[in-house]
C-alpha cells in the first residue's frame, strides 16, 4: 500500500493485519529516509535508533517472504520515503494499491503534528509520480479514497481484494484496540486516534479549516489528488 501520511493508513494496517494470513510492516523506508534527509520529525531519534536505515539492506526484505509464514505480506509504504537514491526494483515482484485522501483534510490534520513541513513531505506529487512510474512497469493498480472507506467499509474493501485477487475476510472490518509490536516507533507520536479505534469509525465528510500559511501547499497538491481520484475504484 502507498499512501500519503494522516490517511487511513494505519487503520488499513490494522485491517489487513486482523486477517489471520497476513503480516504487516511500518513504513520500512521511514528511517532510511530520515537518515538520509535529515529532516526533524516527531520520533525522529527512537525510529533511527530502533529501525534499520540502510535502503539497500530494507528493499532485500521487501521482497522476501512474510517472516512469520503467513500467506500475505502487507507493507505500508510511503511515497515520499522512496527517494531518487532509493532502490526501487524490489517493486516489480508486488502488487501495489494507492490510499488517497483529499488534501485539505491531509495538511489540517498533519499540521496538528508537525507545524513546519514542505509539499512533498505529504506525499501528492510524489504519489502522483510513482502511480506512473509503477503503470510503466506493466502494473494494474487500484486506488482507494478515504471517504469512500469510511462510507462503506465493506464494499471498499471486497472491490480492493477483488483487484488484489486476494479473497475478502470480513475480520478486516474491525480490530481490537491497543498498540501493536508491529507499528513503528514512531507510533507514540502519530497513533493514539487509531489505537483507541475497533474499525473504520464514522465518516469525516466535512470541510476541514486548512490555515491560511498552507493555502499555497493545498493549490499545489489538489491537481495531483484530483487525478489519482478520478482512477479510484
Amino acid at each position: 500500500m502507498w499512501s500519503g501520511p494522516r490517511n487511513l493508513s494505519t487503520a488499513m494496517m490494522r485491517s489487513f493485519e486482523n486477517r489471520s494470513d497476513c503480516h504487516v510492516w511500518d513504513e520500512p523506508f521511514f528511517a532510511p529516509w530520515l537518515s538520509v534527509t535529515g529532516k526533524d520529525h516527531p520520533g525522529r531519534s527512537e525510529t533511527l535508533e530502533a529501525h534499520e536505515i540502510d535502503p539497500e539492506i530494507v528493499a532485500q526484505q521487501c521482497k522476501m517472504e512474510p517472516p512469520t509464514g503467513q500467506a500475505f505480506y502487507f507493507q505500508k509504504h510511503m511515497p515520499h520515503h522512496m527517494l531518487d537514491s532509493f532502490p526501487i526494483e524490489w517493486t516489480k515482484g508486488c502488487k501495489h494499491f494507492f490510499l488517497i485522501r483529499r488534501p485539505d483534510a491531509v495538511i489540517a490534520s498533519y499540521a496538528k503534528g508537525r507545524a513546519k513541513f514542505e509539499v512533498d513531505d505529504i506525499g501528492f506529487w510524489p504519489q502522483f509520480r510513482l502511480y506512473d512510474h509503477l503503470l510503466s512497469e506493466g502494473h494494474e493498480i487500484p486506488i482507494i479514497d478515504c471517504d469512500d472507506i469510511l462510507a462503506a467499509p465493506e464494499n471498499i474493501l471486497r472491490q480492493l481484494c477483488h483487484a488484489l485477487e486476494i479473497p475478502f475476510d470480513s475480520a478486516m472490518l474491525s480490530w481490537p484496540s491497543g498498540p501493536r509490536d508491529t507499528d513503528g516507533a514512531w507510533a507514540p507520536y502519530w497513533y493514539k486516534s487509531v489505537e483507541n479505534s475497533t474499525g473504520f469509525g464514522p465518516s469525516r465528510l466535512t470541510d476541514p479549516v486548512v490555515p491560511p500559511r498552507y493555502q499555497d501547499m493545498l493549490a499545489a497538491c489538489q491537481p495531483a489528488y484530483d487525478r489519482l481520484y478520478e482512477k479510484r475504484l
